[in-house]
């Protein structure tokens, strides 16, 4: 019996044994293939200007990829610039990421001018596509306005300073990115790894991974060895919000937006309580003085847009016969043309957009200023002033008094001459409650 008993239990110790050992196993086969799932790299899409909805997705990528332990963040850089202080955001993250940062410049035809070149140089690692170009680097000013020669020294010495902190950190050509700011030199693909600009040139974002995997780059926090080849790639997308913000700060959006606003508080306050109006207008006049926050806004442009439109408002509450209306016209064009003066097309309104604002506008107000003459013109209905001229008919004979229709009402008349029943007069005036009228 004991024995009985002791083989039992070395049967169960056996199978106990045996299902440690599968479920070890079991563990390491699915620890080992996290681990292989766990390598990945995170890519990003940047096109357009760089504005502060677009820093705000860099950054908040470059976060994300260092909270999630990516191998690398790939930017696929498209930009024709943008403005210096969301550039200056976007460097500060990229500069101090524990996680290294790769500036695709991709597909063909893309460009890293202005400051697309300082976000490429402050990467990692700096790639370019075939049949793509970096440089022009020169600062402008975005609003428009010519500064005097002791600024604009200014501007360009601290933007050369900048990317040339920028270029000995990364060891890149700080001769070539000097120029970039100074000369506005601008290179193809070729040249700029000729010129030791960027580290290389690849067609596709897998050849890219399969060449940098290996290499060596220098972080905060210190060296990291990148593991990219046959990593899995993970395309980070905006946000709603930030998708939101990145229409919005359209030039051309907010203008839009600035002038349905004032179209809305227009109506609702030739319109007490019509109420829809006015809070469509607010809502849409909050949403685009939120993206002249971020664009370069020239002050005077706006006052004259909201010159013009007390212009229109008081034309329709004092009636001018169009003057009013012509100012507005006149101060809304200077004022839409004045607004986001740029030198860099991706920061101006659509011509045709102010073109086709202004003739809506104008024909608009126009049509409400002909009608509003028109009704001044047009003879009274009520009142004394309705009455006189109507023609009426004689109910009783007027001599020199008695009643005549007119208009569907029975009047007392009164006439200098004898009137029979039938015959037709014509109201001259009313005299108190009596009608004179003259025999037709």
């Amino acid at each position: 019996m004991e024995k009985k008993r002791k083989g039992n239990w070395r049967g169960g110790w056996a199978w106990v044994s045996l299902f440690s050992i599968l479920i070890g196993a079991l563990i390491l086969l699915l620890g080992s293939g996290k681990a292989e799932e766990g390598r990945f790299v995170y890519t990003v899409r940047v096109e357009g200007i760089i504005s502060a909805s677009s820093a705000d997705f860099m950054v908040s990528s470059i976060k994300r990829a260092q909270r999630d332990g990516a191998e690398a963040l790939v930017i696929e850089l498209d930009t024709p610039g943008g403005l210096d202080i969301s550039m200056r955001e976007i460097l500060k993250e990229m500069l101090g990421s524990s996680v290294p940062v790769i500036v695709y410049v991709f597909p063909g035809g893309s460009r890293a001018a202005s400051a697309g070149v300082f976000i490429t140089l402050a990467a990692h690692i700096a790639a370019m596509a075939p049949g793509t170009n970096i440089g022009a680097a020169h600062p402008v000013n975005m609003g428009g306005e010519k500064m005097d020669k002791t600024m604009a020294q200014k501007v360009v010495n601290d933007a050369a300073a900048y990317i040339r902190s920028i270029a000995q950190q990364r060891g890149r050509n700080v001769k070539w990115a000097e120029e970039a700011v100074r000369k506005s030199v601008s290179v193809t693909e070729k040249q700029a790894l000729e010129l030791h600009i960027i580290d290389l040139v690849s067609p596709t974002l897998g050849d890219l991974l399969s060449k940098i995997d290996g290499r060596t780059v220098k972080t905060p926090q210190g060296t990291v060895v990148l593991h990219t080849k046959g990593a899995n790639v993970r395309q980070l997308e905006m946000s709603f919000r930030d998708k939101v913000l990145k229409v919005i700060s359209d030039p051309t959006i907010a203008y839009i937006f600035l002038i349905l606003g004032f179209y809305g508080l227009f109506f609702e306050l030739s319109n007490p309580g019509a109420i829809l109006p006015g809070i469509v207008g607010g809502i849409f006049l909050i949403l685009a003085f939120f993206a002249f926050h971020s664009l370069p806004v020239n002050y005077a442009g706006l006052l004259l847009i909201i010159f013009a439109m007390i212009l229109f408002l008081a034309e329709v509450k004092v009636m001018s016969h169009g003057l009013l209306t012509v100012g507005g016209i006149i101060s809304m064009l200077l004022g839409s043309l004045m607004l986001i003066e740029s030198p860099v097309p991706s920061l101006s309104i659509s011509r045709l957009v102010i073109l086709v604002a202004v003739v809506i506008t104008a024909g608009f107000f126009a049509f409400v200023v002909t009608k509003g003459i028109r009704i001044q013109m047009k003879k009274p209905t009520t009142g004394k002033e309705g009455l006189v001229g109507e023609v009426g008919v004689v109910r009783t004979r007027i001599d020199p008094e008695g009643q005549i229709l007119v208009r569907g009402e029975i009047w007392t008349a009164f006439c200098e001459v004898p009137v029979e029943v039938g015959q037709k007069v014509r109201v001259l005036d009313l005299v108190g409650l009596k009608l004179k009228v003259e025999k037709v």
